[in-house]
């Protein structure tokens, strides 16, 4: 008997799949916890909704809302088959969307929105999504218990929007709460992406964060393994549609992965395998259109059969640099501007600081960098020299095999030299496990086809 812990997108076409997949491994007498996620738009929709409440749109908030009812609708038509079942799915989604819709014209009167509501609010998406899943499976005839992951005992901080979970208290809780459901054969099925504080006010992981709700609650129930189900056949070696040729990579490591994962590769959350490295469990991802392939394997070790096992791809970023004379007699200075990124809740993608320490270059994401400059213009003293360029991209080379390997470097530049594309900046960390570099944004798309091809083929 195998343990697993699981998240799925729950898009409408996809919960059969679901159900599909729960039976047979039901039929090999395996464990399973569900971990959902919203439907496909739906929490871009959410957080479109906030904005509109805020400015009083209160009109289009009706009609975005009577998409979102419509879209969730047909899916319980699609996937739940018992029509009294059903119909009491459908009755727990207008109560949602009903509590959503008073939420928004509350923050139309006040208008203001805090984390804290915001956090409630992009909440309903995995709400709405896994009552339909837990109906699907009641549907097909699966013992099965609709739990929020608060209520699952994912419990977090109070920082909202970016909740970190208390590793200790989510052990205890999740042990208690959902052992129990797997000792009488019934499938837990959780929203991913909620947590909850020890007050039991509710929390969000951050985006994505259906994974790492998933790799915590395996990680606490210490299962054979968790799998996170996309639409691709595993992590690849580079975006698909960027790549056309990129490929599954069968097996890689916890170290790469989290490198792929940081340097934008889309297909975890940053900090999922986190809860699962310290207990060795395997994480697998696994494509839902094609169960039967085995997908990619992540575990502590994988073969370094190949230097590079991808390349990805961060865009939208900038480049800020802080120069002068200041850096050089004031040395804070560099703590001050650090500072300055975690007031704005921004982090610093690379760093680079020249030799003679009268300047520091940090790439940031560009969505935060109005918010960057003016905190650096309120901090720095006057005569240090802000500038910035904003049409620029992030490209990460990753592989454990560059470790100890002499001239991964001088193929990895040559190889966009080619090309005719200009590097702006430089970073290899200590570990050897990538080579970052930043291009101009009209260049990146040709430097990481020419890399795939020079390195993976």
């Amino acid at each position: 008997m195998m343990k697993f812990g699981g998240t799925c997108t729950s898009s409408g076409d996809n919960i059969l799949r679901i159900v599909d997949v729960v039976q047979r491994r039901l039929e090999r007498n395996d464990k399973i916890v569900l971990v959902i996620s919203a439907m496909a738009g739906v929490t871009d929709s959410l957080i479109d909704l906030i904005n509109d409440a805020l400015s009083g749109n209160l009109s289009k908030v009706d009609e975005v809302l009577s998409s979102i009812k419509e879209k969730h609708v047909q899916a319980c038509a699609r996937a739940i088959k018992d029509e009294e079942l059903r119909r009491d799915i459908i009755q727990d989604i207008e109560g949602l969307l009903y509590e959503l819709h008073f939420m928004l014209r509350v923050i139309s009167y006040l208008k203001e929105a805090s984390m804290r509501t915001r956090d409630r609010i992009l909440a309903f998406g995995e709400k709405m999504a896994t009552k339909i899943v837990t109906g699907a499976l009641m549907s097909g005839g699966i013992k099965a218990e609709y739990l929020t992951g608060g209520q699952a005992g994912i419990i977090t901080d109070e920082n909202f929007g970016q909740a970190n979970p208390i590793m200790m208290l989510c052990e205890e809780m999740l042990k208690k709460n959902l052992i129990p459901l797997l000792e009488q054969g019934i499938v837990p099925v959780v929203t991913g992406f909620i947590g909850q504080t020890v007050k039991g006010v509710e929390t969000t992981l951050g985006r994505g964060g259906s994974d790492y709700s998933a790799t915590i609650i395996g990680a606490a129930l210490e299962f054979d393994e968790v799998w996170v189900w996309k639409d691709v056949e595993g992590i690849m070696t580079a975006d698909p549609k960027i790549v056309p040729n990129a490929r599954p990579i069968p097996k890689m490591s916890y170290d790469e992965t989290v490198e792929l994962a940081y340097f934008g590769a889309k297909v975890l959350h940053p900090l999922a395998l986190k809860p699962l490295i310290e207990k060795r469990i395997p994480l697998r991802v696994k494509n839902f259109f094609n169960p039967d392939s085995p997908g990619t394997i992540v575990h502590y070790e994988a073969p370094n059969d190949k230097v590079v096992k991808a390349v990805t791809m961060i865009p939208r970023v900038a480049i800020i640099t802080i120069s002068g004379a200041e850096l050089y007699e004031t040395p804070l200075i560099i703590s001050k501007v650090f500072k300055s990124l975690y007031d704005v809740g921004a982090n610093a993608i690379m760093v680079s600081q020249s030799s003679s320490q009268t300047n520091i270059s940090i790439v940031v994401s560009g969505e935060k960098l109005n918010s960057i400059l003016e905190r650096l213009k309120e901090t720095l003293p006057r005569n240090c020299d802000v500038s910035w360029e904003s049409d620029v991209c992030v490209i990460a080379v990753v592989g454990s095999g560059m470790r100890g390997r002499p001239g991964v470097a001088a193929k990895v530049f040559s190889t966009v030299a080619k090309e005719g594309v200009n590097v702006r900046m430089i970073a290899q960390g200590a570990s050897e496990l990538n080579i970052s570099l930043v291009v101009r944004q009209e260049d990146a798309i040709k430097a990481v086809r020419a890399l795939h091809e020079a390195f993976v083929g």
